[in-house]
């Protein structure tokens, strides 16, 4: 009997064992890589919302000039949200504020986080290597998640020892006003750290939606294709730039046209991913290159922010 005794607390042991090691990661303690105009959104949501936060990035000035942008962010939430109360505005601002700590050096963060949001340029081999050595400091519980927008997520994955505990989180710009967030589950992230983004997500006040790790997972691989046909349509001279702008606002209901869209967002950006989905896929007819914009991005006519791209901006 008392064998048996011995038997059931050891099986109840382990079952208990099992359900603990299943239970979702409550994140509490954020670190996001990248002060850039995604990470330090990131940065701002995560700390409005009751979670400590460490944003890293390579020098002192991009810091600060994050913390900066931050704080003129939250000073336009708290003037709307606040607005019968400024006092409550300041406080809530000054708390946001100092739940925000900032590091130069990412590996000694780590290993106190629960998730590590990476925000750093669109590059396979630089974010491999960066969460390559964070996954020899962080700690065993910690998920890791990349907002990239274009790269498999997989991809980047397997530069660590923690596949099962990698996923991608794709934010929207400007973070602290777009509410949706893509949650990119790989074949090897498991159900666990899945939950836990996506109820990460909703404590952020975000609304996640889940995708496979496809290409463009599920805006971008719609959105992209649609600007590059609106693209092909004007070289294939079927109507101007200005009648497919207005097409697009007056009967599809778009705030913007595809090529309003395209010189906003920088068409380095669009042929960036363009390329990096032809390489994945080069028999997609999606996937193809445009000569217009091939054109325009070498002579350095990238849209808006240099002045010129598909329109003028001078």
């Amino acid at each position: 009997m008392a064998f048996v005794t011995r038997q059931f607390v050891r099986s109840m042991s382990s079952s208990s064992t099992a359900a603990a090691s299943a239970k979702k990661i409550l994140v509490k303690h954020v670190t996001v890589i990248g002060g850039g105009l995604m990470g330090a959104g990131v940065a701002q949501v995560a700390a409005a919302t009751g979670h400590t936060v460490v944003l890293v990035d390579q020098t002192e000035d991009i810091l600060a000039k994050s913390r900066k942008g931050i704080e003129e962010s939250l000073r336009k939430v708290a003037k709307k949200k606040f607005a019968e109360n400024p006092k409550a505005g300041d406080e809530f601002v000054e708390k946001t504020l100092s739940s925000i700590l900032t590091s130069m050096d990412a590996a000694s963060v780590v290993h106190s986080t629960d998730l590590v949001v990476e925000a750093i340029v669109e590059n396979l081999k630089v974010k491999s290597e960066l969460f390559k050595r964070l996954d020899k400091f962080a700690a065993e519980h910690t998920i890791f998640a990349s907002n990239t927008s274009s790269l498999q997520i997989t991809s980047i994955a397997n530069a660590t020892t923690r596949q099962d505990r990698f996923a991608g989180l794709h934010f929207f710009n400007p973070v602290p006003l777009m509410k949706l967030v893509e949650v990119i589950k790989t074949p090897m992230t498991s159900q666990k750290t899945f939950e836990s983004l996506v109820d990460f997500s909703k404590t952020l006040g975000k609304h996640p939606v889940a995708c496979k790790d496809t290409p463009g997972f599920i805006v971008n691989r719609l959105l992209v294709p649609y600007l590059m046909e609106a693209v092909r349509l004007y070289e294939r001279g079927d109507a101007s730039k200005e009648d497919i702008d207005t097409a697009m606002k007056l009967g599809a209901g778009y705030p913007m046209g595809p090529f309003e869209l395209l010189d906003y967002v920088g068409l380095d950006t669009t042929k960036f991913i363009m390329d990096g989905w032809h390489e994945m896929d080069t028999k997609n007819p999606l996937f193809q290159s445009s000569p217009s914009m091939n054109k325009l991005v070498a002579e350095n006519k990238l849209g808006k922010k240099t002045g010129e791209g598909y329109y003028k901006y001078k």
